[in-house]
């Protein structure tokens, strides 16, 4: 090799070392400053319960504060902007939903791509829906509502158009070949509410919004959409174990940061993280909000926004769902 061969070599080798060398060293440092955590919803919502119980740990552990401030608005799509427009430094994150997914179809037109403008952490936290029915319905399982929803005239009530409560039924409605009539509502509690009254037949939503209703005797649950029984629903069969296999569903909730954003920050939050909601504390905390905890790695984040997306954006497509 001669010699200018061997100096190039040397030089590229040196600098990838001193790269390297910077690298770990910011690794190790990170934070060095507060982070800044935007919430997509209202303070007080389910969405925003959680993530304040991690920002909380996740301050203690880095030693850092991890400040929220909650931007809602325009159904979690002002928060998402916001953090895709941020600086991709690692100290901007976001916490979203599956509703998030959902706004990928669902708007016309939307100032962010989740994508393309943001970089998955970790998701942190589920509810899974459940499928509640008015008391005077001669029903108690999924199989026999699909039988008297065949041959009756059913009006289900959801939280809105497009949110998940109403998509899981059109896709439920699509698989089992159901004709019914969607009445959307501002929420899921005030749909809740017709249902016990008689007006509106069932409804399927999360945990936190339909078990109160359920455990005073309210609103009969058929199912759970989730992998396994559920602690606060145990005698609640899961759709799965009444042969209803693809409908695991619900509402969860994760971390993003804008893209470009140094990988060492995203696996530094996403090990932080997961330690966090995995740790028998927060289990206790979430399941007694109705959530159960996640965790694991950014890959596996991106799998399943991708796989989301992908699943109701199917769903608003044939609903003919549309926020505008």
């Amino acid at each position: 090799m001669r010699q200018s061969t061997f100096i190039k070599v040397s030089s590229a080798f040196l600098i990838g070392l001193a790269t390297w060398a910077a690298d770990s060293i910011e690794a190790a440092d990170y934070p060095e400053r507060p982070i800044r955590y935007v919430i997509a919803f209202a303070p007080g919502a389910f969405n925003d319960i959680l993530a304040r119980i991690v920002a909380q740990k996740l301050s203690a552990n880095l030693g850092k504060q991890v400040i929220v401030d909650n931007r809602a608005g325009a159904g979690g799509n002002l928060g998402a902007e916001i953090v895709a427009k941020a600086s991709p430094d690692g100290y901007t994150m976001l916490n979203i939903s599956s509703a998030h997914t959902i706004a990928q179809t669902l708007y016309s037109k939307l100032n962010y791509n989740l994508e393309r403008d943001l970089s998955p952490v970790v998701a942190f936290a589920s509810s899974p829906l459940i499928m509640t029915v008015n008391l005077d319905l001669p029903v108690k399982t999924v199989p026999e509502f699909v039988v008297w929803a065949r041959g009756n005239r059913m009006v289900y009530a959801s939280g809105g158009v497009g949110v998940i409560s109403h998509l899981s039924i059109e896709m439920f409605k699509q698989a089992n070949g159901i004709d019914a009539t969607h009445v959307p509502y501002r929420g899921g509690g005030p749909g809740a509410i017709d249902v016990v009254a008689g007006h509106t037949h069932m409804m399927t939503n999360t945990l936190p919004t339909l078990l109160p209703f359920v455990k005073a005797g309210k609103l009969r649950a058929l199912g759970i959409m989730s992998e396994k029984r559920h602690a606060l629903l145990a005698d609640v069969a899961t759709f799965a174990e009444q042969g209803y296999k693809d409908f695991v569903m619900g509402n969860w909730l994760g971390i993003m940061v804008p893209k470009g954003s140094p990988r060492f920050a995203i696996d530094k939050l996403a090990a932080e993280v997961t330690r966090i909601v995995r740790s028998p504390e927060v289990r206790e905390r979430f399941q007694a909000e109705g959530a159960d905890s996640m965790g694991g790695t950014p890959e596996e984040f991106a799998a399943l926004i991708t796989y989301e997306v992908k699943r109701f954006g199917k769903a608003v497509k044939d609903s003919g769902a549309t926020a505008e």
